[in-house]
């Protein structure tokens, strides 16, 4: 079995291939992620709906890992990510912890300003 730290590192990178159902694949069946300036959202349907709404106006995106440290069950990354939303650059520095079981993300909290992301769009 990949180690905690691959498992995260193979999910950052798939975020470029924009594929909803990929990604909702490496969460727990009652996972959850949870973006720190909104609600957290539990299990595998609500991610598919939740991670879909914003892919759909994403052209592209790369995340620049720069840290990524783990301990047991926990792994951090801190990330820059390019994306491209509705031909609009949006480059946001995030730091994701995420807790892990059997291999699969059980939580995954994300934290950024949501200012940053915003404005970029307004921009």
């Amino acid at each position: 079995m990949a180690s905690n730290e691959q498992v995260i590192g193979d999910f950052i990178a798939a975020w470029s291939r924009l594929d909803v159902d990929e990604l909702v694949g490496y969460f727990a069946e009652d996972g959850v992620y949870h973006n720190m300036p909104t609600q957290p959202v539990q299990g595998r349907a609500a991610l598919k709906a939740f991670i879909g709404a914003f892919l759909k106006d994403w052209t592209s995106t790369t995340w620049d890992v720069l840290n990524l440290v783990s301990s047991g069950d926990v792994v951090i990354a801190e990330r820059l990510d390019r994306t491209m939303v509705g031909g609009k650059p949006v480059n946001l520095p995030c730091c994701g912890v995420f807790e892990m079981e059997g291999g699969k993300i059980k939580i995954w909290r994300d934290y950024f300003d949501m200012g940053t992301y915003v404005n970029a769009l307004r921009g």
